[in-house]
């Protein structure tokens, strides 16, 4: 092979390295040692009640006349489903957390509410209202729990999750998984603390130690930000269908560069 043919194949393995294919596609390839010293960050904390959560709250006691007043909705139905044993059907009230972070209680007044877990604004209505009725039982669902899901996704907006124990790859899913050209190292959290600031978090789904961030886990309200690679960026800033011609061509005319020097 004369010089002149090692430039062409110079030239036609240069063409097949610029067409290499992507890498990290998948998740949680790369491994890491601190997993262990991490590892308790990654605990489910449960979600902390927001300005404008919705909320629905189901106050029952053995004394059904006495549990009415506590119930927005409440309504007898003949053969509906009972409530801790006894023949009264129950609709869920909804209470919306105002501006102020209370909620207006029946009978109870304003219960600041904001920042608290579901847990801890149970307790506090249990023991309220024992001035009135005897073991009250206390149940709340968050009823919005959505998150906002945009950039490199298949089906990207907001998001209604129907639990509250949702991770980074379970809300991906709602969105139908990220594209191919979403940049897995770089994606956006941003997220309203209850302060009301907003911070924005950048998380890298293809570490294995992604699980252990205390941002594994969904909050109300989240919007993740899925930003497209290196190559989808010089794609955006050229036009796609030049540049998809020029590699076409580049490729076919390096392939015919080597086999005519081949032939000679």
């Amino acid at each position: 092979m004369n010089k002149k043919n090692i430039k062409y194949f110079i030239v036609f393995l240069f063409l097949l390295t610029a067409c290499k294919p992507k890498q990290n596609m998948v998740y949680m390839s790369e491994n890491n040692n601190n997993m262990d010293k991490e590892i308790a960050q990654a605990k489910f904390q449960g979600l902390h009640i927001q300005e404008g959560d919705v909320l629905q709250i189901l106050v029952s006691a053995l004394d059904e006349n006495a549990v009415k007043p506590f119930n927005l909705n409440t309504a007898n139905k003949v053969g509906s489903p009972s409530v801790n044993g006894l023949n009264q059907y129950v609709e869920p009230s909804e209470y919306v957390v105002n501006s102020e972070g209370y909620i207006n209680f029946p009978v109870l007044g304003n219960i600041y509410s904001k920042g608290m877990t579901q847990i801890q604004l149970k307790e506090i209505l249990e023991n309220r209202l024992k001035r009135y009725l005897l073991d009250p039982l206390i149940t709340i669902n968050l009823k919005n729990f959505n998150v906002s899901i945009l950039g490199e996704v298949k089906s990207p907006g907001q998001k209604e999750s129907t639990t509250q124990k949702l991770n980074i790859f379970q809300a991906l899913s709602l969105a139908g998984d990220m594209t191919d050209n979403g940049d897995r190292r770089n994606i956006k959290l941003i997220r309203t603390e209850d302060n009301g600031n907003e911070q924005v978090i950048n998380l890298d789904i293809s570490r294995s130690d992604i699980v252990t961030s205390p941002y594994y886990y969904m909050k109300q309200n989240d919007v993740l930000y899925v930003q497209p690679d290196k190559n989808k960026q010089i794609q955006a800033n050229t036009n796609p269908n030049r540049a998809l011609t020029f590699q076409i061509v580049a490729s076919v005319v390096g392939v015919a560069a080597v086999l005519v020097a081949l032939l000679k």
